[in-house]
């Protein structure tokens, strides 16, 4: 019944009837209704041609959903995220797979920290997560990827459309965060942030629609301000923002777009977080929030751009790992291919060596 319930849920969302899918699978599309109903058994073959049809590995339907997911389905069954929670379960499911393998991919866990009670908390937080990250207190969060990989957060960037923009789910050991990259790049860096507050406070789920969206207090709200501290940290900010209106003589304009560029985040984000250590009145957030950098910034003032979480974008260690597992022939090109999740195609992947002939002949005779 659990397996007929799973491609009824997968063929729903892919949009097709039962006529349809059986159609295309050369199958009765009453065997397709009794299947999905329970009341009839499905062959290997079968299920694995209706998986093919339905773009789901075989293991989604027969593998029991990660526990975290099950627990936040069972909670929040009334809230449409069907989205971003199909693409969570196909990541989970694959990370768990790569680090069972791979250990040392989640090796950095940190052990919890307490939940911001605070804005000064949050405050607090960042400065701890930065510490754990590495960071000294002028460096910027970039590559931030890699950064939270170091503590076994393994970030994804996948586009999800006008949808939510993150989500993370703790795994028996490390987590999972999905970036939704269909967002500007200060935007997904904001939210992966944001998924590494929850991540660092051992939230064992987390959905997050709009992240900085709202002046609402809250958990999220402190996350937030979390997230805006991490990338932003105050006593940094306020010693360039003074040496680039004063120093180089610069209007605000010329300060907010170094700054934007310098700490890789949105116009908004620095507003925000220059209100917060009180560098700007509101008058002038609001003005900061309406600028955009031009070609013109760029080239005179020799900014870097940078395009961090561009989808499909994986975390450098979990792709080792997945061709490490090539290398050493534990899982094939096809199953090599799933996990990179389309970044690879065949000709990516590392040649393997040729099999001696004593072994050929071992099989062969």
């Amino acid at each position: 019944m659990e397996i007929g319930a799973r491609v009824a849920k997968a063929r729903a969302e892919r949009g097709v009837t039962q006529a349809q899918l059986a159609a295309s699978i050369g199958m009765d599309r009453t065997a397709l209704a009794k299947i999905e109903s329970g009341s009839r058994r499905v062959a290997v073959v079968e299920l694995v041609a209706i998986a093919r049809e339905l773009r789901h590995r075989v293991e989604w339907f027969v593998d029991e959903t990660p526990p975290a997911l099950a627990s936040y389905r069972g909670a929040q069954a009334n809230v449409a995220v069907q989205v971003i929670d199909t693409e969570l379960d196909s990541l989970v499911r694959d990370a768990e797979f790569v680090t069972s393998r791979c250990p040392e991919l989640v090796e950095g866990q940190p052990e919890p920290l307490p939940h911001p009670a605070t804005a000064e908390e949050a405050e607090e937080l960042a400065t701890s997560a930065r510490r754990l990250l590495g960071l000294e207190l002028s460096q910027p969060a970039h590559e931030f990827s890699r950064l939270a990989a170091s503590v076994g957060l393994l970030v994804f960037a996948v586009d999800l459309g006008e949808g939510a923009d993150a989500g993370t789910v703790l795994l028996r050991h490390g987590g999972v965060a999905l970036v939704n990259g269909h967002w500007r790049v200060g935007r997904r860096r904001l939210a992966a942030a944001h998924e590494l507050g929850h991540y660092l406070v051992a939230d064992q789920f987390s959905l997050d629609w709009r992240v900085a969206a709202s002046e609402a207090q809250g958990i999220e709200a402190r996350l937030d301000r979390f997230a805006r501290a991490l990338l932003l940290p105050g006593e940094d900010l306020r010693e360039r923002w003074t040496n680039w209106l004063i120093a180089s003589d610069e209007t605000w304009r010329d300060a907010a777009v170094r700054a934007t560029s310098h700490y890789g985040v949105d116009m908004a984000t620095l507003a925000r977080r220059l209100l917060e250590v009180g560098l700007v009145d509101t008058h002038c957030a609001d003005n900061i929030r309406r600028v955009h950098t031009k070609q013109a910034d760029i080239v005179e003032k020799n900014l870097v751009v940078r395009d961090e979480l561009a989808p499909v974008a994986l975390p450098r260690p979990y792709e080792r790992a997945v061709l490490k597992l090539y290398r050493h022939e534990v899982i094939t090109a096809d199953r090599a291919l799933g996990l990179l999740r389309g970044s690879f195609d065949q000709d990516s992947l590392p040649d393997l060596p040729p099999i001696p002939e004593s072994e050929i002949w071992e099989v062969t005779s």
